[in-house]
This record gives C-alpha cells, structure tokens and sequence, in this order.
C-alpha cells in the first residue's frame, strides 16, 4: 500500500500504489490550479511535433538514392548501346595528285624480281610504261598499253607478289611481269593502292619521270607521253 500523506491519508482503496519516486502526489480541489502544468506539456508536444515534421521520412533517402542508381544505369546503357548504321552524307574523297615534284626526277635504283625471284634492275629496263596492278588487274588496259607502246618501249607490269601480266599480242611491245615485294616504286611515287586503278609511271630514255597517271585510263589519255618515250 502506499504511504499515508500529511493527513494521514492513504490511496483510495482498490487502486494501486504510487511508485515511490513520485514523491507526494496533491490533487487540488480546483483544476485551473494545474493550468501551468498543462500549458507546459503543450508546448513539448509542439515542439516535438516539430522536430517530428522536420526529419526527413525514412523512404526519402531510399528514393534518391533509386533515382540515382537508375540514371548512371541508363547512361551506361546509353554509352554502349550499339550504333545504328544510318548513312551519313560525308564528302567522297579528292582524285589523288601526284606530287608535280615526281616530273623530271631520275627513277630511283630498284631492283625488282621475276618469276624466279632474280632481281631485275628497274633502271635497265627504261623507256618503259610501268603499270602497278595489284590493286587492279584490268586486262583491257594492259592490253591497251602494251599494243599502244612505240618499238623499244618496254611494258612492266609491277605487283606486290608477282602477278603474270596480260598476254601481249604478236608484234607488241615486250612486257615484263617483276615483283615489288618492298613497295619501294609505290614509295617513291606516292602513290597508295587504289580498288579498281591501276597506277603507272611512264619514265624516258634517261631514266626520267615524264608522268604520273593514278589511275590509268584510255590510250588517248596518255597517248602523247609514249611518243616522248620514243624519241
């Protein structure tokens, strides 16, 4: 039971007792008595209904941090999703132009290789037509030059590993098929292969550039340049 007060009154009976720490509990006669006390307790609940609606909920910062996660996924995504293959409209490569500085200069000393891998000075074959036909074989523009090259003119159809030449016809100019396995003649020439063009060099008597063709045409195109080989 609990203990007696001033008065000598104890807990009404049937409740139960007080813990001790409580200390004298006095219940006025009048409750507006109490009205500090309970204006004090308001004002803790506001205040803890405050500091309540200030704290972020708990699924706040899991939300920000799903936001986050989903959009580094998509610029992953975005960043190794393969391209589409659409056509773009970009500007055809310029016709190649030899270098003007090749006209008049000495064909350098190459030595080539045959058939049975002899080396053949390049030199010692001049005045020559000499067509690179390893990115082309064209057999009707061989053809052309080797029936079209004035008597003493020779015809050498050069390749990377040594391609045999178009047949020549009888009576034609002599045709030489050699091998360049270094691309020294390509070299000196500027002149990269092309799909589909057959590169020529047309060299004098004295050893002498006369013209560069990156792409070989027709007879007539370089008709004049062969009677310069000739004389």
């Amino acid at each position: 039971m609990g203990m007696p007060d001033a008065e000598g009154h104890g807990p009404p009976e049937g409740l139960p007792d007080l813990p001790p720490e409580w200390g004298r509990v006095v219940v006025p006669d009048d409750a507006t008595a109490l009205a500090p006390e309970a204006a004090q307790v308001r004002r803790e609940l506001r205040r803890a209904a405050r500091r309540a609606a200030g704290r972020p909920p708990l699924g706040l910062p899991l939300l920000v941090l799903l936001v986050a996660v989903l959009t580094t996924l998509a610029g992953l995504v975005a960043v190794n999703w393969p391209r589409s293959t659409r056509t773009t409209d970009r500007p055809s490569p310029g016709p190649y132009a030899p270098p003007a500085a090749l006209i008049g200069r000495p064909l350098p000393a190459l030595d080539l290789v045959d058939a049975g891998q002899s080396p053949v000075p390049l030199r010692g074959l001049v005045p020559a037509v000499i067509i690179l036909v390893d990115s082309c074989t064209c057999p009707e523009r061989i053809a052309e030059a080797i029936t079209a090259a004035p008597p003493g003119v020779t015809v050498v159809t050069v390749t990377h590993l040594g391609a045999a030449p178009a047949t020549p016809t009888a009576g034609a100019a002599a045709v030489r098929a050699l091998a360049d396995p270094t691309d020294g003649l390509r070299s000196f020439l500027h002149l990269p292969p092309r799909p589909g063009a057959l590169g020529a060099v047309l060299v004098d008597r004295a050893g002498l550039v006369v013209s560069v063709h990156p792409d070989l045409g027709p007879v007539g195109s370089y008709r004049a340049d062969l009677a310069r080989l000739a004389a």
